[in-house]
């Protein structure tokens, strides 16, 4: 029995169907790493984190295995909520509202600071010994770096908190999407 000879069309078919398989593949593995690494699942962050394009993520077989995750995570942030783990995005919000406020405060102190620093050095230059002038700048370059530590730290929290804002907004915009998605097929009328 003889083997019926391949033609590059069948070649190119088996070379696509392989190539999707792959992807594929890597797609589940990494929305399942991506569960367990506790790492946030949208379908922008799957696509980038899988290197494959989002049109892949919306095929039969893997959208409803990313939206199954999504849904999870959803659950358990719920629950997180109702059990005030965690914070909602209007409380990120406002935590972030309030570091900028105290980030603003803190820097006008600063300068506040520094200029008083100045004109303080420049009265006592005038009436005290270099021993205790020196004693007194190290004093103000101690006080000085422990402000600069302090804002470096409300920094490192502003920017924690603006990128956990930032992830929220994109859990939002996918589960409406979801949603969307969910209700368009729930009102599409059955096939016969």
């Amino acid at each position: 029995m003889s083997k019926a000879k391949r033609t590059p069309g069948d070649v190119l078919r088996e070379s696509r169907k392989a190539d999707s398989r792959s992807k594929r593949t890597k797609v589940l593995a990494t929305v399942d790493a991506m569960k367990a690494k506790g790492e946030s699942v949208t379908f922008a962050a799957v696509a980038r984190a899988a290197g494959v394009s989002r049109w892949l993520l919306y095929t039969e077989g893997l959208r409803e295995h990313v939206e199954a995750a999504i849904t999870s995570q959803t659950k358990g942030e719920r629950r997180a909520k109702q059990a005030g783990r965690d914070a909602s995005a209007a409380s990120l919000a406002t935590d972030l509202a309030l570091v900028r406020e105290e980030n603003k405060a803190l820097r006008e102190e600063r300068d506040r600071l520094k200029k008083a620093v100045q004109r303080s050095l420049g009265a006592q230059l005038d009436q005290t010994g270099t021993r205790e002038l020196t004693t007194r700048v190290n004093e103000l370059l101690a006080a000085v770096e422990r402000t600069a530590l302090e804002r470096d730290e409300i920094r490192a929290e502003r920017d924690a908190l603006q990128r956990k804002l930032t992830e929220t907004e994109d859990d939002l915009a996918a589960a409406r999407e979801a949603g969307r998605r969910m209700l368009k097929q729930v009102n599409r009328p059955a096939s016969p």
